[in-house]
């Protein structure tokens, strides 16, 4: 048997979410958000959340943070340590909101040293035992990866770049408008990966990617990677219903509808599905995943 993840997270409001900023290249400034069916899409996650045996954590909403929602971006929490985040400038209010959060858990709460410039927290970190997938250079700079080991204790940290933005979808690769930073629609990991188990004893681990997101490097060393199970999700799937950006129990797997085959490939391998609506939560470039901070 998988060990159990996920036991515990964190989760924010949407009281205040909308993407009047558009800080990534899935937002769309110019389409308003529908606060009150927003709000009722993120209390629908947190009732799945329940349904699977996750322990949900609340923190009230952050007033006029556009993005306070999106939690899996506040930290990468390991071991009752948290590595915490360095945001964009739109959500840098979020950083002491979240640092005074962490502290009342009761976890130790480490900055990493100004020369990083970026850190996107568990949204470009994902944990599958002592191994951590990690992207740069959209959210994340490459600098914080060796942090993951030497702060956080992974074993294995392994590297991985989706595609840029780029203009035409051939030209020069997009800065984003609103942060200056680099930009991608994947921009951060968790649009690009899940985890769906962790290895545990011979036991491979079990995680869904895919492949036409990534630059060629990060496909040949995914492809080469050995500890876990791949399941194979097609483009159309992870950038339009958001397949990946799920949140999986090691049984249970929380998902956006719209993703049929990656559905029927995560039954196929023993696993049961709860698929949600999301439509007004994506319009700010997030699903479940960014929804919540796992804290176990």
């Amino acid at each position: 048997m998988s060990p159990q993840i996920n036991k515990k997270v964190l989760m924010s409001g949407a009281q205040y979410f909308s993407d009047q900023y558009a800080i990534n290249a899935l937002m769309d400034a110019s389409i308003p958000v529908d606060a009150v069916k927003a709000i009722a899409e993120h209390e629908n996650i947190k009732k799945a959340f329940e349904e699977a045996g996750i322990e949900v954590v609340t923190v009230g909403s952050l007033p006029n943070l556009q993005d306070g929602v999106y939690t899996a971006n506040w930290a990468l929490v390991r071991n009752g340590s948290a590595l915490m985040s360095r945001l964009p400038s739109v959500r840098t209010g979020e950083e002491p909101y979240a640092l005074s959060f962490l502290k009342q858990q009761a976890i130790k709460p480490i900055a990493l040293p100004p020369s990083v410039e970026r850190f996107s927290g568990q949204g470009d970190c994902l944990v599958c035992g002592d191994i951590v997938f990690a992207q740069s250079p959209y959210r994340t700079s490459v600098e914080a990866h060796p942090f993951l080991k030497s702060v956080l204790g992974f074993r294995e940290v392994i590297s991985l770049q989706t595609k840029p933005s780029r203009w035409f979808s051939f030209g020069p690769a997009k800065k984003n408008r609103v942060t200056g930073w680099p930009d991608s629609p994947t921009y951060d990991l968790d649009l690009a990966i899940a985890i769906l188990k962790w290895p545990e004893g011979n036991q491979k681990g079990l995680i869904a990617w895919c492949p036409d997101v990534f630059t060629r490097k990060s496909r040949k060393l995914l492809r080469r990677f050995t500890d876990v199970d791949k399941i194979v999700v097609s483009k159309q799937e992870a950038t339009g219903a958001y397949a990946l950006n799920l949140v999986s129990t090691g049984e249970v797997v929380i998902m956006s509808e719209g993703a049929p085959n990656l559905q029927a490939a995560i039954e196929a391998q023993g696993l049961k599905t709860k698929c949600l609506s999301l439509p007004e939560l994506k319009k700010g470039g997030g699903s479940i995943r960014c929804s919540s901070l796992t804290l176990d």
